[in-house]
């Protein structure tokens, strides 16, 4: 677990004093890394949808006053006891997966990023609200010089969600696969779909994104609000993928049925009520549902690299730090286009 033993001279600081209640902006001592963790000095923070769980008090266990941010782009500035391998200087960043206990079933198999003991800044341990943040060492991705801070802190998150549920989506090139949604995670979705060789349907609510999700890479555009979506995929052969982005249990339900033959359905979009799905769709054509969460720090290394050289970037809304509580309600709002980004 990172630790935040008191450093010498203050900081800026967005904090959420218990949950339910707003940001409050204070100035706290620079916290000191302990042993096998790294201080960076935070250089943007992406607003991500999932902070609720903190600002909220929606996540079991959390401890509060809490600094919410798991999109972290910064510089490494006193690496703790026993850290050799990480240099003052360096630029790094931490994403969703914050640490492992490396001790349960699924570590010890090597499946860290379904660690039963999940570390997740912004949750288990201050996030990148701040200027300055702890982490452990398990946590820190390189970040390539050519990405700016900016663009490379929504790539933790939203980026390496939707790069490695489509990587491990057993598509293939030239396979149909459909983003729902065009927002934070689909904007992202559409770029890495394209890149990666698909035929990609992108499938909104409205006429308005059209232009957009051509732009990004979508060879056809389906309207859900003018037309029956599901049958439109049909048309087109029917979907090998469809990565679900918005967080709409009823669209996903209703898209359900645009699968072809072994066609999986891969929720990322996080919503609290049931998809309907009857046992006859998932048997009729052997369809599957899968649920995907981030990756580990390597596989947003992976991410990074990747985006570095295909050219995909996050499109994104900059505030500074002292305007956190107006970042998160435009985050939340569903305006922004698309990814809300804290700088210092």
């Amino acid at each position: 677990m990172a630790t935040t033993k008191t450093g010498i001279a203050p900081m800026k600081v967005a904090q959420i004093p218990k949950p339910g209640a707003d940001f409050e902006m204070v100035e706290r001592e620079i916290p000191k890394p302990g042993a096998g963790d790294v201080r960076i000095k935070v250089q943007a923070c992406g607003v991500c949808h999932s902070d609720v769980l903190t600002k909220e008090g929606q996540w079991p266990g959390i401890q509060y006053p809490r600094v919410p941010g798991h999109e972290v782009a910064g510089i490494i500035d006193e690496p703790g006891a026993g850290v050799s391998e990480w240099k003052v200087g360096q630029r790094v960043g931490v994403g969703w997966h914050g640490g492992q206990d490396n001790t349960c079933p699924s570590c010890r198999r090597g499946d860290f990023r379904n660690c039963r003991n999940l570390k997740i800044p912004g949750i288990s341990y201050d996030g990148g609200y701040q200027q300055y943040m702890v982490a452990p060492v398990e946590a820190l991705v390189a970040i390539p010089e050519s990405l700016g801070d900016t663009e490379a802190a929504p790539l933790l998150c939203a980026g390496i969600t939707t790069f490695n549920a489509l990587r491990h989506s057993g598509a293939m090139p030239g396979d149909l696969v459909a983003v729902e949604g065009i927002g934070g995670l689909g904007h992202l979705g559409i770029q890495f779909a394209n890149k990666f060789g698909y035929k990609v349907a992108a499938v909104g609510y409205g006429s308005e994104s059209a232009t957009l999700a051509r732009e990004l890479g979508a060879i056809v555009y389906i309207d859900s609000k003018a037309t029956n979506a599901a049958q439109a995929l049909q048309k087109l052969g029917g979907a090998k993928v469809i990565l679900a982005t918005a967080p709409s249990s009823k669209a996903m339900s209703e898209l359900f049925d645009g699968l072809g033959p072994n066609g999986k359905l891969i929720v990322i979009g996080v919503t609290s009520d049931p998809i309907e799905v009857t046992p006859i769709q998932l048997i009729t054509g052997s369809r599957s549902i899968q649920g995907w969460a981030a990756g580990t720090a390597a596989d947003s290394e992976d991410t990074l690299r990747f985006a570095e050289l295909s050219g995909v970037r996050p499109m994104i809304e900059t505030y500074p730090l002292e305007k956190a509580p107006e970042a998160y309600a435009r985050m939340m709002s569903g305006h922004a286009k698309f990814r809300v980004v804290l700088t210092m």
